[in-house]
């Protein structure tokens, strides 16, 4: 019986087609070219890190300004206050008079963010509030004896 194989071994029909190889490379690298057009507008238009411009002591806390809107977390361990925020900044210290006692302050650079504690004689609490004025964020933290 007589094939499609030809004595020297070559078949009747063309099997190497280069279409579909170069239809794969030119997809490749559309997605290529995307995925780095994409991160490069990304790194472009990233906002900036959120940074502490200055502390205020005011009454009964402190008044904390930032550029915009830090993440914030805050807790109250023994009597102590603790805030981390996820920005940059300088570290700040003071005290300031709550209710008749003296309590200090601390601002802290940490490899996590900036983190503000409030330690007193008395155990404290907290409570803050946070409003953007004039293109800046503050956050006026409220300390004052349990």
């Amino acid at each position: 019986m007589r094939g499609t194989d030809s004595e020297n071994d070559r078949h009747s029909t063309a099997t190497d087609d280069p279409l579909p190889r170069i239809r794969r490379r030119f997809f490749g690298s559309l997605v290529l070219l995307g995925l780095l057009f994409g991160s490069f507008l990304g790194h472009i238009f990233r906002p900036g890190p959120v940074e502490l411009l200055r502390v205020e002591p005011v009454a009964s806390g402190l008044q904390l300004w930032f550029n915009r809107e830090p993440e914030l977390y805050s807790q109250d361990v023994d009597g102590a206050v603790g805030m981390l925020f996820q920005s940059k900044g300088k570290a700040d210290a003071g005290r300031i008079e709550i209710e008749g006692a003296s309590a200090g302050w601390r601002v802290q650079t940490t490899e996590k963010g900036l983190l503000l504690h409030f330690v007193a004689t008395r155990p404290l609490t907290s409570s803050w509030s946070g409003e953007k004025i004039d293109g800046e964020w503050r956050l006026a933290v409220q300390v004052r004896p349990r």
